[in-house]
C-alpha cells in the first residue's frame, strides 16, 4: 500500500512532505526553467538516456522472463506433489527494482529483478532448479550463487534475487509495501524484499516524480564522474544518492531539476552529520528483523553519514562510509556547491561539475590488489595517516614484461601523512561554534529538529585535515562566536615567555607493494 505523500495541514499551513514542512514552496521562475533546459541538454550530451526502442526491448525481456518463471513455479509445484488446484493458480511475480524501477537507469545498464514465490518453496530450489531451466534456454549465465543469479537475457544484463511469502499462491495485486508481508519470514527474504520496497516507497514519497528522476540522473552522473559512486568501497551507492535527492525534493516540492541540484549541494554542504537523512518515520514492527536504531544498537552510533531507508526494517544504506571516504564525500559536495553557485550566477556551465579528477596529479600513488575497503580501515587506524583515498578506476600494473605473470587490473590507493605529532588529531580539544548563516532573500532557514532539514554549518565527526587539492567554499559568509569562559588570568598580565615558530608539515606516503602468491602486502615509507 503506497502511503500518502502529503500530510494533512491547516489551510494557513504549508503542506508537509516527508517528516518536516517544506523549506520553500516557491514556483519556478523563467531563469529556473532555462537552467533546467540547459541541464537536460548537458545530460543528453553524455548519452545516458535510452531511446524508445531500447526501453521496449527491456519490457519485452522482462515479460519473457516472467512467463518462464511462472512456468517453472508450476513445474516445481507438481514435482512437490502440490494439489493441482494450487499449482494451476500459483501465480508468481517478477518485479524490477533499483535504478530501472526508479526510472533513472543508464544506457546499457543491468536490471535488478525480484522473483516472488510461495512459502512452501525453498530458496535452494530457485538457485538450483530454476538455474538449470535458465541454462536450458541457452542464455548466458554468468554466475549463480545465493543470493543472486547473474545472466544475460536477450542481450540485457539481469540480476535475479528470490524471496518467498507465507502464501500458497502469489496474486498479481499482492501489496509488497504492506509490512505484514515480512511477518514470519527469514532475514534473507526480508533483505531481498527490501530492494523493491525501498525504491517503490521513494517514488511514493517525492512530490514530483519527473523532477526527482531528472535530478537523480544528474547527481548519479556527477558522482560517477567524480569517482565517489561505490557502496562497496566506502562511498555511496545508488539507493543512498536516491534518498538524498528525494529529501531535497521534499524540502522544495515545486522546484525544477536545476534548482533541486543547486539546493542539493547547498543543503548537504551545510548538513550537520551524523544527523540522519530520513524520508519518513518508520515504526519498528517487532518482527525480529535488524532495525537501525542508534538508541538501542551501539554499533549504529558509530555510523558517520547515516542515510536511512524509508521502509521497515529501516537500515543505514551508508554503513560502509569510513572517516577517509566521509572526508572525500564532503570535499566533493563542497566543490559542487561552489560550482553550482557559479552556475546560478551564469558564470559557469553544468559540464564543469562533471570534470573528472586527475588522481595522478593530486597524489603520489601506488597500485595494489587486495580487499580494498578493509585495507583502508587498517590504514585509518594508523595515527600518522590522515586520509586514505581509493580511486575507483581500474589500472594495469607496471609489470608488463613478464608474460608468465601478466599484470592484472589494480586500484590506486593514496594515504596522506598527518603533521608530526605524538598523538592522533582526534585527541585534540575541539569547541563547537555558534554560527550564523546568511539567509536566502525569499525565506529564512533556521535549525530544524534532529529529524528535519538542518541548515547549520556542519561539524565533521572526524578531525579536519588540509589535504592537497582541497576545494574550499568561498561563497558562504559566517560569523563564528566561541562560547568560552574567560581565563582567570588576563593574557596581558602573564609574563612573556620564549617564542617558538610553529611549522605545519604536509607529506604523502608512498605505498610500496609486494605480492606473494595470492597475498598482497602493503607497507609505506615516510
Amino acid at each position: 500500500m503506497c502511503r500518502p505523500v502529503e500530510a494533512e495541514a491547516a489551510p494557513d499551513m504549508p503542506k508537509k512532505y516527508g517528516i518536516t514542512s517544506p523549506i520553500s514552496e516557491d514556483l519556478p521562475e523563467e531563469a529556473d526553467l532555462n537552467r533546467t533546459k540547459t541541464l537536460t541538454e548537458t545530460l543528453k550530451s553524455y548519452n545516458i538516456f535510452e531511446d524508445e526502442l531500447e526501453l521496449q526491448n527491456r519490457e519485452k525481456t522482462l515479460k519473457k522472463l516472467e512467463l518462464l518463471y511462472k512456468e517453472w513455479l508450476k513445474e516445481i509445484s507438481e514435482e512437490m506433489n502440490v494439489p493441482e488446484f494450487v499449482s494451476e493458480n500459483i501465480g508468481g511475480r517478477i518485479i524490477p527494482f533499483g535504478s530501472y524501477h526508479l526510472g533513472v537507469q543508464l544506457k546499457g545498464s543491468d536490471i535488478d529483478v525480484l522473483c516472488v514465490g510461495p512459502g512452501y518453496l525453498q530458496r535452494n530450489d530457485f538457485f538450483t532448479s530454476f538455474y538449470e531451466k535458465l541454462k536450458a534456454q541457452e542464455e548466458a549465465i554468468k554466475q549463480a550463487f545465493v543470493p543472486v543469479i547473474k545472466l544475460s537475457y536477450d542481450g540485457i544484463e539481469i540480476d535475479l534475487i528470490f524471496a518467498r511469502v507465507q502464501l500458497k499462491r502469489i496474486p498479481q495485486n499482492l501489496d509488497l509495501l504492506d509490512d505484514k508481508v515480512l511477518k514470519n519470514i527469514d532475514i534473507h527474504c526480508a533483505r531481498s524484499f527490501n530492494g523493491y520496497r525501498v525504491t517503490e516507497e521513494i517514488l511514493c514519497l517525492v512530490p514530483n516524480v519527473f523532477n526527482f528522476r531528472l535530478t537523480l540522473r544528474f547527481i548519479k552522473l556527477w558522482a560517477k564522474r567524480r569517482k565517489i559512486y561505490s557502496n562497496m568501497l566506502g562511498f555511496l551507492g545508488g539507493v543512498s544518492w536516491a534518498i538524498l535527492v528525494a529529501r531535497i525534493c521534499q524540502a522544495y516540492p515545486n522546484a525544477t531539476a536545476s534548482t533541486l541540484v543547486i539546493k542539493f549541494f547547498k543543503i548537504y554542504s551545510m548538513w550537520e552529520w551524523p544527523i540522519p537523512i530520513r524520508l519518513r518515520v518508520v515504526e519498528d514492527c517487532q518482527y525480529n528483523l535488524p532495525f537501525w536504531d542508534p538508541k538501542v544498537n551501539l554499533s549504529d552510533r558509530r555510523h558517520l553519514m547515516p542515510i536511512i531507508t524509508p521502509v521497515y526494517p529501516q537500515q543505514n544504506t551508508s554503513f560502509n562510509v569510513s572517516p577517509s571516504t566521509f572526508a572525500i564525500l564532503q570535499e566533493e559536495i563542497d566543490r559542487g556547491h561552489v560550482i553550482a553557485e557559479e552556475i546560478k550566477k551564469n558564470n559557469a556551465n553544468w559540464s564543469k561539475l562533471f570534470e573528472t579528477p586527475n588522481f595522478f596529479e593530486k597524489y603520489k600513488v601506488g597500485l595494489l590488489e587486495s580487499k580494498i575497503r578493509h585495507l583502508v580501515g587498517i590504514l585509518e587506524t594508523n595515527v600518522n595517516i590522515s586520509l586514505a583515498h581509493v580511486n575507483l578506476q581500474l589500472f594495469t600494473g607496471p609489470n608488463k614484461a613478464n608474460n608468465n605473470n601478466p599484470a592484472s587490473p589494480s586500484i590506486i590507493l593514496m594515504a596522506t601523512k598527518r603533521p608530526g605529532s605524538s598523538h592522533p588529531e582526534t585527541s585534540s580539544k575541539r569547541f563547537k561554534a555558534n554560527e550564523s548563516l546568511t539567509p536566502d532573500p525569499k525565506h529564512t532557514c533556521s535549525e530544524e529538529s534532529s529529524t528535519g532539514v538542518s541548515l547549520i554549518k556542519r561539524q565533521s565527526p572526524v578531525a579536519s585535515t588540509n589535504r592537497p587539492g582541497t576545494f574550499e567554499a568561498e561563497t558562504q559568509t559566517k560569523k563564528v562566536k566561541y562560547d568560552l569562559d574567560k581565563p582567570t588570568v588576563e593574557l596581558s598580565d602573564m609574563p612573556p615567555g620564549p617564542t617558538k615558530h610553529v611549522y605545519t608539515v604536509k607529506q604523502h606516503i608512498t605505498l610500496k607493494l609486494v605480492r606473494l602468491h595470492s597475498l598482497c602486502v602493503a607497507y609505506w615509507d615516510a
